[in-house]
Formats: C-alpha cells, structure tokens, sequence
C-alpha cells in the first residue's frame, strides 16, 4: 500500500508562539510532519507539548505564528474552523466519552451530526471501527462499564469515525492502570502501520522506539531536538536530552 505524498505537508507550523500570561510556553516553533509519518513528541513536564498538541487544532490559540493542515492556514474560528477540526482526530488523556450514550452511539455521534452521515451507514462505520480497536463486543455497553484501556480504544474509534486526515494524540496512556497501557498502545501502532498520519505527545518510551519515524524532544518550550527514535534514543545531541534520558532509561 502506499502512503499519498504531496508538496504540503499534513501539519506545518511556522514561528509558532505561545504565552499564558507571562510563561512563554511555545518559543518559536518550526516543524513539518508529511503524510504518513508517525511524529512522537518527548519531554519532561512543562515543557510545551501538550500545548502544542492542542494549538494544532486551536483548542489552544496562539499569540503569533501560523499552523496549516494540509496546506491550509488554520481559521481563528466559525465554521471553518469546525470543518479543519473535523479532519483533526485528537485523542486525550481523559475518554470524554458521553456517559449517558452507549459506546457504538459515542462512536456514530460526529458523523451523524457533523459529517451528516445516514444512520444505518454511520453504524456500519462505527461497528467496523470498534473491531478495529478490538471491543466491538462492547459496543452496545455504557462507558462506566468498560475498563480504562476500553474507553480510551473508544475515544481512538470515534476519533477516527470522522475519517481524518491526522490523528492528535495528547498523552493517551497516562490516566491509565500500566497492564491497560499496551493494548492502547497496539492500537495506535496499527495505525502507525497503516499509514495515519499520527502526531503523538506520549511518555511511552517503547512506543517511541518502536511505532515513531520520527522523535521531536522538548525543553522551555522550544524543538531542542527532531531526529530519528534510533539517533534520539543512542545518540542524543544535547545536555536536556541526555539528562531527561538518563532518568527515563534507568527506571
């Protein structure tokens, strides 16, 4: 199978600057992602990549610089806004599952009200993604009735019922028990090796290795180093870098 390719990259962000109050949390900050690629974000806490997650869809608004997706500028809001959102996947360490809605209705909900999909159609999507990330014996259940690892398989299927074209992961494992963590994980390799163009803010240092074309580490709010897993994890260039591994790979 191959990956699309095309001049503009899937996610580009150009002097991208970011303040809450007098905290400059993003320093201008450059970078690309292709198609296909698997981007993992690495850093330790406080260092700007959960924010920088959240500006690629504006969730976090920006004080100067401009992020596109997919060769577009990102709109500051209105229904522009909603419509590049809705090819943004963006998965969080929090479910945010509707409690009061079964899992498959969780998963049908977006392209019902957004992507105004027919009903029997948006189910057929919905069940054949729930077997994708392996609980579609689940999906008549409600979110209170599933393990964590469950829940969080069903925010990565309703992310991808809108079919889009970027996947945003925002820590996904870190509120979960550690024996659930890997079968989140293996989801998110399978899309991997699918083909998704997956940016991921993670402290999964496996994953990073394994699932990653590409290891972007953060410090102070600024790219200190954009390099390949097997580089980054033997051959770190900078002081931050070594010290953050130093303390991650001797646990």
């Amino acid at each position: 199978m191959t990956v699309e390719t095309s001049t503009a990259a899937m996610i580009k962000a150009s002097e991208v600057n970011k303040f809450f109050g007098d905290l400059h949390v993003l320093k201008d900050i450059n970078f690309e992602v292709p198609r296909g690629q698997v981007v993992v974000v690495l850093g330790p806490s406080g260092s700007g990549k959960s924010t920088l997650c959240r500006a690629i869809n504006r969730l976090e608004p920006v004080n100067s610089g401009v992020i596109h997706v997919d060769g577009k500028e990102l709109p500051k809001e209105g229904k522009a806004l909603a419509a590049l959102r809705a090819d943004v996947g963006m998965v969080f360490q929090s479910f945010n599952l509707f409690a009061h809605k079964t899992i498959v209705d969780n998963v049908m909900l977006a392209p019902l009200k957004v992507r105004k999909q027919k009903k029997p159609e948006a189910r057929e999507s919905a069940m054949q993604l729930l077997e994708r990330v392996g609980i579609a014996d689940q999906s008549e259940k409600y979110p209170a009735q599933l393990s964590g690892g469950q829940q969080q398989r069903a925010a990565i299927a309703r992310a991808l019922a809108m079919r889009p074209k970027v996947m945003m992961f925002d820590e996904p494992t870190s509120a979960l028990d550690p024996e659930m963590v890997q079968e989140v994980l293996d989801v998110m390799t399978n899309l991997a090796k699918e083909g998704m163009t997956m940016f991921v803010v993670t402290h999964e240092m496996g994953f990073a290795r394994r699932a990653a074309h590409r290891v972007m580490f953060m410090a102070d709010g600024e790219i200190v180093e954009d390099t390949t897993p097997d580089d980054f994890f033997t051959n770190p260039k900078s002081d931050r870098a070594k010290d953050f591994l130093s303390k991650i790979l001797t646990h």
